[in-house]
C-alpha cells in the first residue's frame, strides 16, 4: 500500500548490472527462444499437485513488471481450493453456453472453429491451480484516499506475460481463459468493485492425453511481426 508521505522522487544507483559479451547475449536469447517455443496452451490437465511456493514465486516475478507510474495496478488470486474451482467452472460455463449459442457472433465463433473449443471447461477443475488476474482502475493510499492508475491494460498485460513466462520456466502448462462477462469473479474471489477481472489462467501439468490444435503451431514469420530499421 502506498503512503502519501513517500510519494517523492529519490535517485538510487542502479542495483543490478549485466555485461554479457555479444556471444553470450546471442546464446542466452537463443536458449530463451528455444524454450519459449516449447510453450503450448493445453486444455487437458493432470490433477497432479503443484506446490504453492512455485505459484507464489511466479506471481512475485509478475509483480516485478514495469507499470504506469509504478502503480502496479494488478491483483492475482491463486486458487487451489476444489470448491472454489468448481464454482468458477460452473459460473464460467454458464457464460460460455450463451456465447457458443450465438452470443459471440458468427465471425468470432467461426474464428474459434480451428481451435476446437466449446462451452465445456473441465480444466477449470482438473488443473491444480487457477490464477485470476484483476486490473485496478485506481489505488488506495494508506489513509484510505484514492489515486488514479495509468496505462492499466498495458501494465496488466505485461505482468500477465511475465507470469506466463515464469510458469513456463517452471515446466508448467497454462490456458488463458476469458469468459465474457467475467464480473462473477469479483464475488467468488472477494475482490472489490473497482477491480476488473481480465483473465483466468489455468495452471498445472498437461495430462498424458493432452493435445493442441494444429493451427496453434502456425506462427507468423519474423517478417510479419517485426520491422527493423538499421
Amino acid at each position: 500500500m502506498f503512503s502519501k508521505k513517500n510519494v517523492q522522487y529519490e535517485a538510487l544507483s542502479l542495483p543490478d548490472r549485466f555485461d554479457f559479451s555479444e556471444q553470450e547475449m546471442l546464446s542466452r536469447t537463443k536458449a530463451f527462444l528455444d524454450n519459449m517455443q516449447k510453450r503450448h496452451s493445453v486444455r487437458q490437465f493432470d490433477t497432479k499437485p503443484v506446490v504453492e511456493e512455485v505459484i507464489q514465486n511466479a506471481i512475485k516475478a509478475a509483480g516485478s513488471a514495469p507499470s504506469g507510474a509504478n502503480h502496479q495496478p494488478w491483483h492475482f488470486v491463486a486458487i487451489s481450493n476444489p470448491e472454489m474451482k468448481k464454482k468458477i467452472r460452473l459460473a464460467a460455463e454458464e457464460e460460455e453456453k450463451a456465447f457458443y449459442a450465438g452470443g459471440g457472433g458468427d465471425e468470432w465463433l467461426k474464428a474459434l472453429e480451428p481451435i476446437g473449443t466449446d462451452e465445456s471447461k473441465p480444466h477449470l477443475e482438473d488443473a491444480p491451480w487457477l490464477i485470476v488476474i484483476f486490473s485496478q482502475r485506481f489505488g488506495i493510499y494508506d489513509d484510505g484516499s484514492k489515486f488514479k492508475n495509468y496505462y492499466v491494460p498495458e501494465s496488466v498485460g505485461i505482468a500477465t506475460g511475465m507470469l506466463i513466462t515464469a510458469l513456463h520456466q517452471a515446466g508448467l502448462s497454462m490456458l488463458t481463459h476469458t469468459p465474457n462477462p467475467m464480473r462473477f469473479l469479483n464475488g467468488l474471489c472477494d475482490r472489490p468493485d473497482h477491480e476488473k477481472p481480465t483473465m483466468i489462467l489455468t495452471v498445472g501439468h498437461p495430462s498424458t492425453d493432452a493435445v493442441v490444435p494444429a493451427v496453434a503451431k502456425l506462427k507468423k514469420p519474423f517478417s510479419e511481426i517485426a520491422t527493423v530499421f538499421n
